[in-house]
């Protein structure tokens, strides 16, 4: 096994809690990079809020955003991959929120749209360090424009939980309906997944399937998880993800990053702890 290419996510996974990659993690990255190893982001975020961070460790190389419904280049932008959540299911989904009173919002052009300015949202954006677009008309454009993504906040978990069986049971065959965060409810095209965007990353780069890593902590990654030849998570990550990695590393805090880079690729490290597939 030859890794060539490494996938991260971004919160809860590269990033420690106070949303900084450590000078550990940032070393080895270094590293592997010049041993010609590949890295990229694979993240729920925006565009615009990953690649500060790509610049930030110089990744020259396309990005995974949006849960994989757009994959562009951090410094050229060139676009490889992009879905957009279907029309007919825009309107549906976007009612169901409205209905329960849930803080909802859309992203048009790489920009974070609100019909208000919840609390909800407005954390959101200060974690994504974005200034989000108030359009108190945003259910009337959504009758005729096609969102990159839609996430549903809701800091209720029974209730968002809840909510996420019922739309599951009523969109699961249109819609990519999954969770980045315990109280982030995303909506995104059926074939926009972290998976199905690592497949578009390593075919750009003419890289087998096998000499992938992903690393992940979030019901988000299980796609890429599944679909790289390695899949790592990371130690904070719930145990139903965890099943779906081949290794389980040390936790956000803990450079578990550095940690399954060091292991796989530089050698040398202690062993990891062996999930469950």
């Amino acid at each position: 096994m030859t890794i060539r290419l490494v996938a991260m996510d971004l919160d809860d996974t590269l990033l420690d809690s106070r949303l900084q990659i450590s000078h550990q993690t940032t070393r080895m990255l270094q590293q592997v990079v010049e041993r010609g190893i590949k890295i990229t982001l694979a993240t729920g975020r925006m565009f615009r809020s990953a690649r500060r961070y790509a610049v930030e460790l110089g990744m020259d190389v396309p990005l995974i955003t949006y849960q994989g419904a757009l994959v562009k280049n951090a410094f050229s932008d060139e676009v490889l991959f992009h879905r957009c959540v279907p029309a007919d299911m825009v309107t549906p989904v976007v009612d169901a929120a409205r209905e329960a009173g849930y803080h909802y919002q859309v992203y048009f052009d790489d920009n974070l749209y609100m019909e208000s300015l919840t609390p909800e949202g407005q954390a959101y954006a200060e974690l994504a360090g974005v200034t989000p677009v108030v359009d108190r008309d945003l259910p009337i454009r959504l009758t005729y424009e096609e969102p990159t993504k839609i996430i549903i906040i809701n800091y209720n978990l029974p209730a968002l939980q809840q909510m996420e069986k019922q739309l599951q049971q009523r969109f699961s065959r249109q819609l990519y309906i999954t969770r980045s965060k315990p109280h982030y409810l995303e909506f995104m095209n059926k074939e926009a997944t972290k998976g199905r965007a690592l497949q578009a990353v390593s075919e750009y780069f003419a890289i087998e399937r096998q000499d992938v890593m992903a690393i992940g902590d979030s019901f988000n990654d299980i796609e890429m998880l599944k679909w790289a030849g390695v899949g790592v998570a990371v130690g904070n990550a719930p145990p139903e993800v965890q099943l779906y990695a081949d290794y389980v590393t040390t936790s956000n805090d803990e450079d578990g990053v550095a940690a399954a880079l060091q292991h796989f690729i530089l050698k040398g490290s202690p062993d990891l702890e062996t999930g469950q597939v």
